[in-house]
């Protein structure tokens, strides 16, 4: 996409359009019963435990573990309720004790840095990725030139443990003791009862099985949002709107709700770009007003199928 267009600044116009169909709206009773219903099945599973085979205990849990990364995600963008403290809190059940993750991590690397400052190299680093390979300050490691696609490709099977690695070096220097209890009691709650319930080894055989699906099911969903489009100085970024640094930062994906559904949402990277508090159901409604509304002022909007954008960000690795 070339650096040189310019997309008009009509974003107040599209959110007007987006406000007044509804999709803005807060969903506390819909997201309430998504949070209900991961907490029955978390203990049901744990419960029935004994019943199960431990591959598909871990591939079941791998499914409501998926769930709880969504919703924790858009609890902490208040797309269910209006009070931020109150979103945080309720995030806890979800990344604190089913995940081990800090939401406080996660508001500040996600909320704060990535949506205000997208695709912005010195203040997003959810670009720099492999010594900046999708960025033009790439590095010149020749470790990483030779092994470069076994290394990030390699890293996908392990997004979920490197959260939580991240998550502890977080609130210990931030010295967040209760965020760090409640992460502290996923390991007894979830993993102490299947020790309880079905042993160690079957405990084992669940959790690699979680990991090796969990990991690359998250990884291979955020990475198509941002990775291969544009990046941008801080210094150019100050010449831009809301809607063009949102908007050519990211990237949205094709398909209906099938994908809508695996990627948790995240397909419509532009649409929550623009609009990071329109919940999660309402999602694909906005993209086709965004769409449309793209099309009617000329405004390039960059969409393409999965298979394509992993081929998109195959081919950024390339030139490091």
């Amino acid at each position: 996409m070339s650096a040189a267009i310019q997309y008009p600044d009509l974003f107040d116009k599209l959110k007007a359009q987006v406000r007044s169909a509804g999709l803005l709206k807060r969903v506390p009773i819909r997201g309430s019963i998504e949070m209900i219903a991961i907490l029955v099945f978390v203990i049901v599973t744990l419960v029935t435990a004994p019943l199960w085979n431990p591959i598909l205990l871990g591939l079941f849990l791998t499914l409501l573990f998926t769930r709880s990364v969504f919703v924790s995600h858009d609890i902490l963008h208040r797309q269910y309720f209006k009070n931020k403290a109150l979103s945080k809190k309720l995030s806890y059940p979800f990344s604190a004790i089913i995940l081990s993750n800090s939401s406080s991590w996660w508001d500040h690397k996600h909320n704060v840095n990535h949506h205000t400052y997208c695709n912005i190299i010195e203040k997003d680093e959810d670009i720099r990725a492999l010594d900046g390979a999708f960025t033009p300050n790439k590095g010149n490691s020749p470790f990483i030139r030779k092994h470069k696609h076994l290394i990030f490709w390699g890293a996908m099977f392990f997004m979920f443990p490197a959260f939580i690695a991240q998550s502890y070096s977080f609130v210990i220097k931030r010295k967040l003791w209760g965020e760090l209890a409640l992460m502290l009691l996923h390991w007894p709650l979830i993993w102490g009862t299947l020790i309880y319930q079905i042993g160690a080894w079957h405990t084992l055989i669940v959790a690699v099985t979680l990991v090796l699906v969990l990991s690359p099911w998250l990884a291979f969903g955020f990475i198509t949002n941002h990775l291969g489009c544009e990046t941008f100085t801080e210094e150019e970024a100050k010449n831009f709107s809301w809607m063009e640094l949102q908007m050519r930062g990211s990237r949205s994906l094709k398909g209906g709700f099938l994908v809508h559904w695996f990627y948790g949402g995240l397909n419509t990277q532009i649409e929550h770009h623009l609009f990071p508090k329109a919940p999660r159901f309402n999602l694909l409604k906005v993209q086709k007003m965004t769409k449309d509304f793209a099309k009617k002022y000329n405004i390039p909007y960059f969409e393409t199928t999965p298979v394509r954008a992993y081929i998109q960000i195959n081919n950024a690795i390339k030139e490091y």
